[in-house]
């Protein structure tokens, strides 16, 4: 990341006027150290990142808000950004920084929906099932800032965007709920996908409302985006780091969709690798989904690491191997693990040390059940979010 921003040229501001430099995300402190140090002359700076993320921004107004259900802090954050971008004038240059998690860290509700409204939205998306663009779809339709919003409200002042993506495929309309980018569909497209999800009768009034009558302008011509990193890249810097030791290689095709069924597919994988004399190392990226059905506690990384421990312990498999899934931000669901770490003694240590395992998945309890087997991968907030990463080991492991 660092790499590609001091490659990157800065937009300057005309003689006199101010560089506005807004950074959201989970990886916003990193990028605005990054940046501030380039920037001359008059200036304002805001950066908006998770509560987790202690990282010092010298320099810059930080807000450190609730993810991935909107606070105070966040929408306090987000009116400080609307209060400057009022007030630029056409000399003014304005450099966003966006990395994933922006979009709950950024809440900036339209007129008639509070915040407690907003995180009422968040929660029920979050345990929808739904992917990550259409929830951000959705998103969008319900923000001042979202969607474009970032760009249309810097009017008269330019906008150049740089955008670390944790969104498979690299949509920068999806990134944060893409604040300098055209949005992803329309309020009408937001109704059905949340009709179709029987969501959309659970909403608060004032949300229902706004979505019967949102509309959406372009976002300027004079607003340049650049991407400058994303999950693809982290998975083969990972692969190339493991090629001393194992035989590695990425998998192309991206780990999306339910998260049982990413297992059943890891597993596949597993129970048909072939004999080798040397080690091998399979990596994967991703997001996938976790429609959520119990009241337990977890992730989709733990979730998705629980379900390939379980089926490997219905079918033993006779090679030693481990598995790692993780978010590359240090945090999954709403706990303080990244995700997991499991072997083939990990039903063994559940069974060992509380409720069949079976129990534990019916009530997304992934969580719980991990912990009682010493698998969960701590890492604290890592001042990044590409997605996730996961790595299958199989053979002799070092």
């Amino acid at each position: 990341m660092r790499d590609c921003l001091d490659s990157l040229p800065l937009p300057r501001a005309a003689h006199g006027h101010r560089t506005i430099v807004l950074a959201v995300g989970k990886a916003a402190p990193a990028m605005v150290r990054t940046v501030l140090p380039r920037i001359d002359g008059p200036r304002v700076s805001i950066c908006v990142t998770h509560r987790e993320n202690s990282e010092k921004t010298p320099g810059a107004e930080i807000f450190r808000a609730g993810h991935p259900v909107p606070d105070s802090v966040g929408a306090a954050g987000a009116m400080r950004m609307q209060e400057v971008l009022r007030g630029t004038e056409p000399g003014d240059r304005v450099i966003a920084l966006i990395s994933g998690g922006g979009s709950a860290l950024l809440p900036a509700p339209p007129s008639g929906v509070t915040l407690d409204d907003k995180q009422a939205l968040n929660r029920l998306l979050l345990a929808s099932g739904l992917d990550i663009v259409a929830m951000n779809l959705i998103r969008q339709q319900v923000s001042e800032l979202k969607g474009g919003g970032m760009a249309r409200l810097a009017a008269p002042a330019p906008v150049t965007g740089y955008i670390l993506s944790d969104v498979i495929g690299d949509d920068l309309r999806a990134i944060a709920s893409g604040p300098t980018s055209e949005p992803i569909g329309t309020a009408e497209e937001a109704r059905h996908l949340l009709h179709d999800a029987g969501l959309f009768d659970r909403l608060p009034d004032s949300i229902q409302r706004h979505l019967r009558r949102a509309t959406r302008t372009s976002i300027p011509g004079d607003t340049v985006n650049h991407l400058i990193g994303g999950n693809r890249e982290s998975v083969l810097a990972a692969t190339e780091s493991l090629r001393r030791d194992y035989d590695a290689h990425a998998i192309e095709t991206p780990l999306t969709g339910d998260v049982g069924e990413a297992a059943v597919s890891i597993f596949r994988t597993l129970r048909d690798s072939p004999a080798s004399d040397r080690p091998r190392a399979i990596l994967w990226g991703g997001e996938t989904t976790v429609r959520v059905r119990g009241r337990g506690m977890g992730g989709r990384n733990q979730e998705l690491a629980l379900r390939l421990a379980a089926l490997a312990d219905a079918q033993p498999i006779a090679a030693p191997w481990a598995f790692l899934s993780g978010g590359t931000d240090g945090r999954d669901g709403p706990t303080d693990a990244a995700g997991a770490i499991v072997d083939q003694g990990t039903l063994s240590r559940i069974r060992a040390r509380g409720l069949p395992p079976e129990r534990y998945l019916d009530n997304n309890d992934s969580n719980a059940a991990l912990r009682l087997s010493d698998d969960l991968l701590i890492t604290g907030a890592t001042g990044t979010n590409v997605a996730d990463v996961q790595v299958l080991l199989i053979g002799q492991i070092s």
